[in-house]
């Protein structure tokens, strides 16, 4: 049974490449996989006990409220996950103790171990993930509800044991209790006890079961975390505790790690990468996992409702120039869905991908223009680095079209712009660990990111089909079709992987993450 997890779909939208920085550190190229789900424990040693960890995350945690939709760095520290991203994709118990399927995707039973408790000495049993699961079937606003409404009945069997009967058979059903709080999960359980006392401020006062427990927390400046007493694990954590501190700023963030002012950053940039690998006092875990950086055609206004035109743009993108302009020389290319090395790509759909060739570019344009129709546009984008948005415009006007750019700040370009489909191009960025269902939101009808207003009826069942179905070999092939028909239907123009990388000290041990950045604090420790 194929029980892979984790659509860890983070969607930044905004370029996540770095400004050009003359020569491309730590060699040439495309920069490689590098401990991408994080430590060599057996090569480490025995963990010491004891130390305050001092983390510098991107951006500030908005809530520790699982149906509250943010990257928050401390949730699985606070919380654990029911389910867990194992490398090979399987999905592994954490905190339960097995989830297993007695027909095939329809019935689903959740064993959870004997003895944990909440941090407030709480259980957590049965009737404590029905509560947490039936939170986000309520609240709409959970990234985790379209999840949660696929459920039919929730059934406490025995305190330790849920039987979940699903409205329809769904393979990837334990997919959902692995995700981050970003991409909505099922798996982060908090105190039935904690959510009567606090309700809707349980985002500020979090209880879970996990590692750690929060203890103070000044927002925009830090938050302490420390070690829980009674964590169901003995002998961890190592760590007495964390200490989160925001640092959005990406200069001043490369600066903390690279001056030891942090022990450990959360990197989301080409240029912070590269300076790391070039730094022999860090080490560097990263992955660039599947899908990535892209263009975001918007299928419903002219002129990219056309495909000629689709695939003119994607033509008129040297991306040789663009790593040199952007990338430190050192761009991980994205000409398709799935990285080359995933078991659901397909060769097929890479050779699809139309190459760099302006002069073929320009006779797609000059054809769309002569059928009378006006091939000019707009193309809006974030702020967040203007030379990325500077080099499209020049690339696509090379091809006699005029470009009007117009940047906005990221909150509003992420409402207003995006998420209304008000552009005719825009541009986005989204890690893709896992397919389900972080495809079905990129590419499915109606998808949650879907924001070019891609559809495709043979798209759709095939998605549905690779969810439902509890066969690996027939799932990756469902996902084979569905990057292959991508791929010629232009619905994105592929240009770069994505950057998440967790950067650190050397002394910093027992690293355990997902590709997305978000760690597994309880075996983490500290060698000094």
């Amino acid at each position: 049974m194929a029980t892979a997890l984790l659509t860890v779909l983070v969607t930044v939208l905004a370029a996540c490449g770095g400004s050009a920085a003359g020569e491309g550190g730590a060699g040439a190229g495309p920069i490689p996989a590098t401990n991408p789900y994080g430590s060599d424990v057996a090569a480490e040693g025995t963990p010491k006990d004891g130390g305050v960890l001092v983390l510098g995350t991107d951006r500030e945690a908005v809530s520790f409220d699982p149906t509250v939709q943010n990257t928050n760095n401390a949730a699985f520290a606070v919380y654990d996950s029911l389910m867990k991203l194992a490398p090979d994709g399987s999905a592994q118990p954490l905190l339960a103790k097995g989830m297993a399927t007695t027909d095939n995707g329809r019935t689903w039973r959740l064993e959870l171990r004997e003895g944990v408790r909440f941090s407030d000495g709480t259980p957590l049993n049965a009737d404590a993930v029905i509560v947490n699961t039936r939170r986000h079937v309520e609240k709409v606003r959970s990234a985790a509800h379209s999840f949660a409404t696929q459920i039919e009945t929730m059934t406490a069997l025995d305190p330790l044991t849920v039987q979940f009967t699903l409205k329809a058979p769904l393979g990837d059903f334990p997919v959902l209790f692995a995700q981050n709080q970003y991409s909505g999960t099922l798996g982060l359980i908090v105190s039935p006890a904690a959510l009567a006392k606090y309700g809707d401020d349980i985002g500020s006062n979090p209880v879970g079961a996990g590692p750690f427990v929060l203890k103070s927390w000044t927002r925009d400046s830090k938050m302490v975390l420390a070690r829980n007493p009674t964590y169901w694990q003995p002998g961890l954590p190592h760590l007495d505790g964390l200490e989160f501190r925001p640092l959005s700023d990406t200069n001043s963030r490369q600066a903390s790690i690279q001056n030891g002012d942090v022990d450990l950053a959360f990197g989301a940039y080409n240029q912070e990468l590269v300076a790391a690998l070039d730094n022999p006092n860090l080490q560097v875990f990263y992955g660039p996992g599947n899908s990535g950086e892209f263009l975001i055609f918007n299928m419903t206004k002219p002129p990219f409702d056309d495909r000629n035109m689709r695939e003119a743009i994607v033509r008129a993108i040297n991306l040789q120039a663009l790593s040199a302009s952007q990338y430190n020389n050192r761009i991980v290319p994205a000409d398709s869905l799935f990285d080359a090395q995933s078991p659901f790509h397909t060769d097929a759909a890479s050779k699809e991908w139309p190459a760099f060739d302006l002069e073929k570019a320009k006779q797609l344009v000059a054809d769309y223009r002569a059928s009378g129709k006006n091939p000019d546009f707009t193309f809006k984008t974030s702020n967040s680095r203007p030379p990325y948005a500077e080099f499209v415009q020049a690339q696509i006007e090379a091809l006699g079209i005029k470009v009007d750019v117009q940047m906005y700040d990221l909150a509003q370009y992420s409402a207003s712009v995006v998420q209304s489909g008000d552009f005719q191009l825009s541009t986005n960025v989204a890690s893709v660990d896992y397919p389900y269902p972080g495809v079905r939101r990129l590419f499915g009808t109606g998808g949650s990111t879907n924001f070019g207003k891609y559809s495709d009826p043979q798209v759709d069942a095939l998605l549905a089909d690779a969810a439902s179905t509890t066969d690996d070999d027939a799932r990756a092939r469902a996902y084979q079709q569905v990057e292959l028909i991508v791929n010629k239907d232009i619905p994105v123009a592929w240009t770069s992987r994505v950057y998440l990388a967790t950067i650190a000290k050397k002394e910093v041990k027992g690293i355990d993450r997902y590709q997305s950045r978000d760690l597994f604090l309880a075996r983490t420790w500290l060698d000094r």
